[in-house]
């Protein structure tokens, strides 16, 4: 096998502060556009395959349980890195002349409209194992798409500055489509129905080829590329498999298992009720007009100030106490849902979605910035997806348990007891990778 590249950040080292002026100058970039588009993309099928649907089968009087265990579906989030290398280093036949990344990013955008399109027409009375497939089919092609992304994002700037640039586009067009998928798409089912809805879904999906079609094909990585030897030789394909992982760990020795758990834990608050959190809402009796409309404002607005504040504590105070601070807030953000069972009334729920959609977006930022930090090029993909599976595969695989764990509590505690218990138990998983943040704090200042 050839001997990686290693050393070779994804990204330049110029670290020149820029002007007001300049800022907004790069704002008016066409590939910023291009990534708050591609951004909303990658954003719109994750619900979809999540925490909607399982606001759709609990509304149609599917148990706890089944929501839990066919949450499961996205896995296709937690494995990607396996056949990541091959979006690193194939063409996509005939669309691959529009360049790796966007062939790529085009067929899977395809797959997802399908996917959609199947989930409507089967819809719950086809059984839980037909719409399921679907649901499959879609987070798969959704998380090949974002391989593609990524690497798009990373390969696509310039500089340390340009890719927080390109990330804070890339969240808010992907926080815009969790509000349409968590909130208006809701709004929607309650007059036409989950199928029609899902139905807009992909037809919105359609529409993000656009996006596609006028990205520009990133060239930074083609001459660490053009140095590799082919896929097709067991040399390339030990590099594509292999070497990835092998370039990381010389870059960061010992030190990268420490972030490799820390990023495996981050979004534990996040993840572990997740497909709890609409059916909760069902059974406290929410209106899902009242969901819908609480998500759109509130938590619209909380979610972009989040982008921005994540944005801006990066750059001012860096990216270990950003990780910390986001850490600590998605903690609490989780555990105040527990604050439902007491009261439901519109206004602590206003209060509680506000801070969630606040400590969400910040702590999402701060992570992919970081893990965006950690790859290399001519593995961008394969890291990034690395990185990105590592956090994914314990929340995922988690969250299957869910419903079991509230249909567990609900003798002991009643069911919005249940509900609270696990909640506040979901926040408290803030606190193993919060003591590893400050590790990598420690070690990060003793280096210096």
């Amino acid at each position: 096998m050839s001997t990686p590249t290693h050393g070779t950040p994804s990204l330049p080292s110029a670290r020149r502060k820029r002007s007001s002026l300049e800022v907004l100058h790069e704002l008016k970039q066409p590939k910023v556009a291009v990534m708050l588009a591609l951004g909303f993309a990658s954003g719109l099928p994750f619900l979809l395959t999540a925490n909607t649907f399982g606001y759709w089968l609990r509304d149609d009087g599917t148990s706890l349980v089944a929501i839990g265990f066919i949450s499961w579906v996205g896995f296709a989030y937690a494995f990607k890195v396996y056949w990541s290398p091959l979006v690193d280093r194939i063409d996509v036949p005939l669309l691959g002349r529009l360049g790796r990344r966007r062939g790529w990013m085009l067929l899977c955008q395809i797959l997802v409209t399908i996917g959609l399109l199947g989930m409507a027409i089967v819809g719950t009375a086809g059984g839980l194992a037909a719409i399921g497939a679907f649901a499959l089919l879609t987070a798969f092609a959704s998380a090949t798409q974002d391989i593609a992304i990524d690497a798009w994002r990373i390969e696509s700037a310039s500089d340390d500055a340009d890719v927080g640039l390109m990330t804070s586009a890339a969240q808010v067009g992907y926080r815009v489509a969790l509000i349409i998928t968590d909130a208006l798409i809701i709004a929607a089912a309650a007059r036409v129905g989950w199928s029609m809805s899902y139905v807009g879904m992909a037809v919105l999906m359609a529409l993000c080829t656009v996006a596609t079609l006028f990205a520009a094909e990133p060239t930074r990585a083609e001459v660490v590329l053009d140095q590799k030897p082919p896929l097709w030789t067991l040399r390339g394909l030990a590099d594509a498999i292999i070497g990835p992982f092998i370039d990381f760990f010389a870059n960061h020795k010992v030190t990268g298992l420490v972030m490799l758990l820390m990023v495996a834990l981050y979004r534990l608050p996040d993840f572990v009720m997740g497909p709890m959190y609409n059916p909760y809402y069902h059974d406290l009796g929410l209106s899902k007009d009242t969901v819908a409309w609480v998500r759109g404002s509130f938590g619209l607005v909380a979610t972009f100030i989040g982008i921005a504040a994540a944005g801006l504590s990066a750059v001012r105070l860096g990216l270990l106490p950003t990780l910390v601070a986001g850490l600590v807030l998605e903690g609490c953000g989780t555990a105040a849902f527990a604050l439902l069972s007491v009261n439901v009334g519109t206004a602590i729920f206003a209060t509680v979605m506000t801070l969630d959609a606040f400590a969400q977006s910040f702590a999402g930022v701060a992570l992919v910035i970081y893990m965006s930090s950690l790859t290399s090029l001519g593995y961008t993909a394969t890291q990034y997806a690395m990185l990105s599976s590592t956090y994914a595969l314990l929340g995922k695989f988690l969250k299957g348990f869910s419903g079991i764990a509230v249909e567990t509590l609900t003798p002991v505690y009643g069911l919005t007891g249940a509900y609270a218990a696990a909640f506040v138990a979901t926040g408290l998983t803030a606190v193993p990778p919060l003591l590893l943040l400050l590790l990598l704090w420690r070690v990060q200042n003793t280096k210096r």
